[in-house]
């Protein structure tokens, strides 16, 4: 029988893992095949606080050598299955049960991608699919921003202060994104807008050089709001196709939480993200403030439907009491590894608790 197991092995599950450790807890750590999230995919780290630039997978490595010193256990296997009726609740590895008293949920979150294997290949090496992490990069150069929604915009405004010009590429001749963010990024003298094309390829040996773009309509370069340019930085091709040079590429078509295993097990929302009392109160609140008519990822008639499922003393507590979750799989807003490291020690600190009053330590 465990305290806690921790399922994954990215900052927030590591940060949870040092925690517990030093709470005397021996945590059991699921760090997940292969291991270390996200971070084992990106390049340069240069806003991580100590570090003025390292490599992603060396970041996860000096985690992973940190913990260990305090004698945390590592497995770097998936859970395959997850059993949260009562306590203590089961796991499920390729080979072996197990059962702990708490849990701590840090699987994090997939960007989706295009899928195309030169926008594999080039990732860390012009593609992206976070413009805080990597805008700082393309100071004075070309990029672009596919997308369509709010997230998109963000991407796009974000690296105007780095970038000379960002093309934003829609696939339809309209944005779903909210008008306020539509008209900042209309009206913004970087921004150049590329309606109804979406990506076929992506172009470079070494480094992104270009985009190969399609048409879905009629391929439109749009300027909105002041005059066009003068001399586009795309060719035309053949086939309804163009070709536009640049440097970098950011995907902003959405992420993909790691949560299909806990689906019926804990509350998610519409998009699979998990809900945790913090969250919740966040979003009742809202609720209230806007009078229903801001837009969340909780479904307004849901909240208060599922608001008694919650212990209100732990932020990091999901709808089942002594599972906690914490990092990507619940933050669909800031997705950064420092935001995610004080999700994971948020999350470890009200587990210590938990244990003392439930009195299961």
């Amino acid at each position: 029988m465990e305290n806690v197991i921790i399922i994954g092995g990215g900052p927030a599950g590591l940060a949870a893992a040092l925690y517990t450790s030093r709470a005397n807890l021996n945590p059991l750590v699921f760090a997940g095949s292969p291991p270390g999230g996200q971070l084992m995919l990106t390049s340069d780290v240069e806003n991580y606080p100590g570090f003025e630039s390292i490599l992603g997978p060396d970041l996860i490595n000096k985690y992973r050598e940190h913990i260990k010193k305090f004698g945390v256990r590592l497995i770097d296997q998936n859970i395959t299955e997850a059993d949260f009726k009562a306590s203590p609740f089961t796991f499920k590895t390729v080979d072996k049960n197990y059962q702990s008293k708490a849990v701590i949920i840090a699987t994090g979150a997939k960007a989706l991608w295009l899928g195309f294997e030169n926008e594999q290949r080039l990732r860390g090496k012009g593609v992206s699919a976070c413009a805080t992490c990597d805008g700082f990069f393309f100071k004075e150069k070309t990029v672009a921003v596919v997308g369509g929604g709010d997230t998109a915009m963000e991407e796009a405004l974000t690296l105007t202060k780095f970038a000379k010009a960002v093309y934003l590429i829609h696939r339809r001749g309209e944005f779903r994104a909210s008008k306020i963010m539509q008209d900042r990024v209309k009206t913004h003298p970087k921004i150049h807008i590329i309606y109804n094309a979406e990506v076929a390829d992506v172009m470079g040996e070494n480094r992104v050089e270009g985009i190969k773009l399609k048409r879905t309509a009629s391929l439109s370069h749009a300027i909105t709001d002041k005059p066009p340019l003068k001399s586009p930085p795309y060719q035309g091709g053949e086939k309804g196709e163009a070709i536009l040079n640049l440097e970098g590429l950011f995907l902003a078509i959405g992420h993909q939480p790691d949560t299909n295993i806990f689906k019926g097990q804990v509350e998610l929302d519409s998009k699979g993200y998990i809900v945790t009392s913090g969250r919740l109160s966040s979003e009742l609140a809202k609720l209230k403030a806007q009078n229903v008519k801001f837009k969340i990822t909780i479904e307004n008639s849901k909240l208060e439907e599922i608001k008694d499922k919650f212990n209100l003393n732990f932020a990091s507590v999901t709808s089942v009491e002594g599972v906690f979750a914490a990092g990507d799989c619940v933050d669909y807003r800031y997705r950064q590894a420092g935001t995610a490291v004080g999700m994971g020690i948020a999350a470890a600190l009200e587990v210590e608790k938990y244990l003392e009053v439930s009195s299961k330590y």
